[in-house]
């Protein structure tokens, strides 16, 4: 066993075991409070620049499989975890998490007290910090994440979406199919998780994933029934360019967006966002849909927000809130087919509550 340490940017250091990879990383310590799903957490590319921690004290006991990822691979830059299963027991499980780290290069962490780590974030907020298993000099590692860069201003996007075109049955085959009725749909990926895929195909959308840098004119000329806006990492501010594409296409086609997407949507209304103090990280996240009183359960990801007070209230209408915080969690234009939530309906995993939303979708552009 080799020590490692996780050292924070207020000084607040932590003692523990790697496992996976070894080396040093730096990133947003954050924590996730979900039960189950780390494979999809490991690979979740909203993750990319943070270094994870996971509240449920017993992770890897069901192994890693290829069905469950969420990309192409790990996204983010640490694991860190009270304890890790030595046995991973499950029909579906094609290899440990500690092999499935060190494959990747991710380093991972066990052995220290993550509860104390969890409130101390949720006390200061979400800070730099390092992960190292090679530095152990907890000055020198103090002093790294004070110096790291942060996601305020920071554009994740670019290292996380594709770099050309496909169609999303490239990742998981074909789906039943009524060619008569299905929708054509243009995702702009930001980060886009494979389960989004599903989701909009199973409902009826045939989608073909476009890079984030795409131009509106170019999402036009394939004469798409709509446009999706995924998920992604980072703060949505600086990702002017994507912004100035969709104020492009806003009044052109049905648009959806989910997470980032909203967060870009909001910007493109003419919005604000900011960032929270610990985010919402978990699949136990109680949202009200405002327009029918229904309190969803929701799977969430995500650190920073759309300012409701900086929304036209003469063109756009808050559908969703936060129960825990009251931060705005979905928005529909009140003339136009566009609407976008800040939680994630494909619930990989979670619950189902919010399925609904694809069929709204496909509604919008009936």
């Amino acid at each position: 066993m080799t020590k490692a340490l996780i050292a924070l940017e207020d000084g607040t250091v932590f003692e523990g075991v790697s496992f996976g990879a070894s080396g040093e990383r730096l990133g947003e310590v954050v924590f996730n409070t979900s039960m189950s799903g780390y494979q999809e957490v490991i690979t979740d590319p909203s993750y990319k620049g943070q270094i994870v921690t996971m509240t449920y004290p017993l992770i890897g006991n069901y192994g890693i499989n290829k069905k469950d990822i969420e990309s192409s691979g790990p996204k983010i830059e640490g694991f860190v975890v009270k304890e890790k299963s030595r046995i991973a027991s499950n029909w579906r499980s094609e290899k440990g998490l500690d092999q499935y780290l060190k494959e990747n290069d991710i380093i991972g962490v066990e052995g220290i007290d993550t509860r104390s780590l969890t409130l101390h974030i949720r006390t200061k907020g979400a800070m730099k910090g390092v992960i190292s298993t090679i530095d152990l000099n907890p000055k020198s590692l103090i002093n790294k994440a004070k110096d790291s860069p942060g996601l305020i201003g920071r554009d994740l996007v670019r290292e996380v979406t594709c770099k050309k075109a496909y169609k999303a049955e490239a990742i998981f085959g074909a789906r039943d199919r009524q060619q008569e009725t299905r929708k054509k749909i243009i995702a702009m990926d930001f980060g886009i998780k494979y389960n989004i895929l599903r989701c909009l195909s199973d409902a009826g959308c045939d989608v073909t994933v476009v890079p984030a840098t795409t131009k509106a004119k170019d999402i036009l000329s394939k004469k798409p029934d709509g446009v999706f806006l995924s998920n992604g990492p980072g703060d949505p501010s600086a990702v002017t360019y994507a912004i100035e594409e969709i104020k492009k296409l806003i009044g052109r086609k049905p648009i959806f967006g989910i997470c980032l997407g909203h967060q870009l949507l909001g910007l493109a209304f003419g919005g604000k966002t900011f960032k929270l103090k610990f985010g919402h990280r978990g699949a136990n996240h109680p949202v009200k849909d405002l327009r029918t009183g229904k309190i969803e359960i929701t799977s969430q990801n995500h650190g920073f927000c759309v300012d409701p007070g900086s929304l036209n209230k003469n063109e756009i209408i808050l559908t969703h809130i936060n129960l825990n915080d009251n931060t705005l969690e979905g928005m529909a234009h009140k003339k136009l087919p566009v609407f976008s939530v800040q939680y994630h309906p494909e619930s990989s995993p979670g619950p189902h509550d919010s399925r609904y939303l694809f069929k709204r979708f496909m509604e919008s552009m009936k």
